[in-house]
């Protein structure tokens, strides 16, 4: 199963985000976040352990809303505090709570390359669904 897919939105970026269960389809929202903002460019190896484990608590009034406020919540990582998410694990994951356990490190211009600079996510054509195979959301996000 692929994790994610872009679609074309006038202006705006969009996200198709899968999983087989809810938690990966959290999981997956988080990596593919990150993957259309940031390329390494510099194996972590050489990162000499400046590496972070950050536990937080997200809430949303739905499935739909926690999605927003936890992607919120890493763009604010990243635009806010300076980390680059390395690695992750949801804790917890119901319809209006979420605790994930990530790995961070900060961010360094010669470490990592901006690809694409993500100042929002929004609610705009905003959905998260049970199908057949698993779960499936659409996120528009303003570029």
């Amino acid at each position: 199963m692929k994790k994610y897919e872009l679609f074309d939105h006038t202006a705006d970026l969009g996200l198709e985000i899968y999983g087989r269960t809810k938690r990966e389809l959290f999981a997956n929202a988080a990596l593919a976040l990150f993957d259309v903002m940031i390329q390494d460019i510099e194996p972590p190896t050489k990162r000499g352990g400046k590496e972070r484990v950050k536990t937080r608590t997200v809430l949303g009034a739905d499935v739909g809303d926690l999605l927003v406020n936890f992607l919120r919540e890493l763009l604010y990582w990243f635009n806010g505090l300076g980390w680059v998410l390395n690695r992750g694990s949801i804790l917890v994951c119901g319809n209006k709570k979420l605790v994930v356990q990530c790995t961070v490190e900060p961010y360094h211009p010669e470490r990592h390359l901006i690809k694409t600079e993500i100042k929002a996510v929004t609610y705009h054509q905003l959905a998260v669904e049970k199908t057949k195979t698993g779960w499936k959301a659409r996120v528009i996000f303003d570029v």
